[in-house]
C-alpha cells in the first residue's frame, strides 16, 4: 500500500453518529478537510452500506471499523463483502487468532475487484484505547498493556494483517518490532487540554505522528467542536508539525 500523500490524508474522522442524515452533514462539511471517514457499529447498524455510497460520492474513502471476531470462515466471508464495497481499511480482532486472519487474507486474494481498486487493508485490533492496566488484568492477561499489545500485534502481522490498531503509546515499540510496511492506525487522539472521555491511553496528533503513526482517528474533538472544519484543519497542522519533526 502506498503511503499517505500528505498530512490531511492521515486524518481519519470517526463518523460516530446515529443516522445517515447526520453523517451526510458531516461528510459534506469535512470531505475536503480529512482523508478518510471511519464507520463503526453505531452508524452502520442504522445506515448499512448507504453510508459507503455517501462517502464515496464525496470523493473520500472508508475505514470500516466493525472489529470482526468470529470463526475463520465467517470473518473471511465478511472480508470478501468488504472488498466488494471498495473499503480502504477494515478491522478484525487480533484475539480472533492467526487462523482467522490467514483465512481473511486468502479470501481477499481470491476476490474479484473492480479494475483499479486495491484490496482493503486488514487491520488487527490489539487492545482498545479505553483499556486500563486494571481492565487487562481483569480480562485474565498475565502480560501488562504494552506487552499484550506487542504480542497481539506480532500474531496479527505474522498471519497476514497489513496493519495494527493500537494507542499512540505503543507505536514506537511496535515500529521497532514489526515490518516497515506495517500500517499503524491510532485512535484516542486528543489536543492538549481536551477532555479524555472514555479513553485512557490518549496522545496528541503531533506526538503520535512523531512516534510513527500512519493514520490518526479523531471523532469527538472534531464532531463536538463549535467549528468542526477549523478543528480538523488545526489537527492537520499538528500532523504536519509531527511529520517535520519525525
Amino acid at each position: 500500500m502506498s503511503a499517505p500523500v500528505n498530512a490531511r490524508d492521515r486524518l481519519v474522522f470517526a463518523l460516530d453518529v446515529d443516522r445517515l442524515d447526520e453523517a451526510q452533514i458531516l461528510v459534506k462539511r469535512l470531505a475536503q478537510h480529512v482523508g478518510m471517514f471511519k464507520v463503526g457499529p453505531r452508524l452502520f447498524t442504522n445506515a448499512g452500506s448507504l453510508v459507503f455510497d455517501l462517502i464515496h460520492g464525496m470523493g473520500s474513502q472508508v475505514f470500516l471499523d466493525l472489529k470482526f471476531h468470529d470463526i475463520p470462515a465467517a470473518v473471511a466471508a465478511a472480508a470478501r463483502e468488504v472488498a466488494r464495497q471498495r473499503i480502504k481499511m477494515f478491522t478484525v480482532h487480533a484475539m480472533g487468532g492467526p487462523k482467522m486472519i490467514r483465512e481473511v487474507g486468502r479470501r481477499l486474494m481470491e476476490t474479484t475487484l473492480v479494475p483499479g481498486n486495491e484490496p482493503p487493508i486488514c487491520l488487527g485490533v490489539t487492545l482498545l484505547t479505553s483499556h486500563t492496566p486494571e481492565d487487562v488484568a481483569e480480562l485474565g492477561f498475565s502480560r501488562g498493556v504494552q506487552d499484550q499489545v506487542l504480542h497481539l500485534a506480532k500474531l496479527a502481522v505474522r498471519a497476514g494483517a497489513g496493519g495494527i490498531v493500537a494507542s499512540g503509546h505503543e507505536v514506537e515499540a511496535l515500529k521497532a518490532t514489526l515490518p516497515p510496511s506495517t500500517v499503524f492506525v491510532i485512535p484516542g487522539i486528543r489536543r492538549a487540554g481536551d477532555a479524555t472521555g472514555d479513553q485512557s491511553r490518549i496522545m496528541t496528533a503531533e506526538a503520535a505522528i512523531k512516534a510513527g503513526a500512519t493514520y490518526l482517528v479523531v471523532g469527538r474533538p472534531i464532531r463536538d467542536a463549535s467549528d468542526p472544519v477549523a478543528e480538523a484543519d488545526a489537527l492537520v497542522e499538528e500532523i504536519e508539525r509531527g511529520l517535520e519533526q519525525g
